[in-house]
């Protein structure tokens, strides 16, 4: 399947030097950045899907903590003060 994509000028450049760097036909380059790109996507939405049941899951057996205590931990962790 052939599909057409646009690329700005600058884009452009960055593929075809990135091509160049790699000895590789552009078309590969770009095919193989894109693949890569779709399995990253992919994996990070299974991963947040699974951090939120995680804390759902949690939430429904009570092990969870107040907001205040999250702000404090957050506060102490990251060097901040009560008024920022």
């Amino acid at each position: 399947m052939s599909i057409v994509v646009t690329l700005s000028p600058e884009l452009e450049a960055l593929l075809r030097d990135k091509a160049a760097q790699q000895g590789q036909d552009v078309s590969l380059v770009a095919s193989e950045m894109l693949a890569n790109v779709l399995e990253w996507e992919e994996q990070d939405s299974v991963e947040a899907i699974e951090g939120i049941q995680k804390g759902l899951d949690d939430f429904k057996v009570g092990r969870f903590r107040s907001f205040q205590e999250f702000t404090e931990e957050q506060s102490h962790k990251h060097s901040l003060s009560a008024d920022a």
